[in-house]
């Protein structure tokens, strides 16, 4: 049992709990358009629509997330994080979510995105569009111009 050396049983379980960890800490990827969200994850695709959302709301658990629910029942989970980094996300989950209010759909989660609004006005702008992936020129540094 101690002898060090690899046996069919040992690879098998090294191998199940690689797959396991890699499944554990990838993180879904967050997209979004005009009136929907969705997040994909290794084995399913969640999306909602977030001109029809009845419900917003804060999960309780280790992580904070921002749980999402539509007219026909659709649930989507986001991490907030993915939102401050990415303004053009959220830009399009609050132009959706206006969508609802107006609509009378929105019934609860006015205020989980109010406090996400505020959170994400707290938050510097430069390092929003550098987490987001945008970088600033130089000054004096553009298209036809030398530094």
């Amino acid at each position: 049992m101690g002898s060090g050396r690899l046996t069919g049983l040992r690879a098998l379980l090294w191998v199940a709990l690689a797959v396991l960890l890699f499944v554990v800490l990838v993180p879904p990827r967050v997209t979004a358009g005009e009136g929907w969200l969705a997040s994909r994850g290794l084995l399913r695709r969640r999306q909602v629509r977030t001109d029809c959302l009845v419900g917003v709301r804060w999960s309780d658990g280790v992580s904070l997330r921002l749980v999402l629910r539509d007219l026909d029942g659709a649930r989507v989970e986001v991490d907030p994080r993915v939102l401050i980094a990415n303004p053009r996300l959220w830009h399009l989950l609050n132009a959706g979510a206006r969508s609802s209010l107006g609509r009378g759909t929105l019934l609860c989660g006015a205020t989980a995105l109010r406090q996400l609004s505020e959170r994400i006005d707290r938050e510097p702008a430069p390092s929003r569009s550098t987490r987001a992936g945008i970088r600033r020129r130089p000054e004096g540094v553009g298209p036809g111009r030398r530094p």
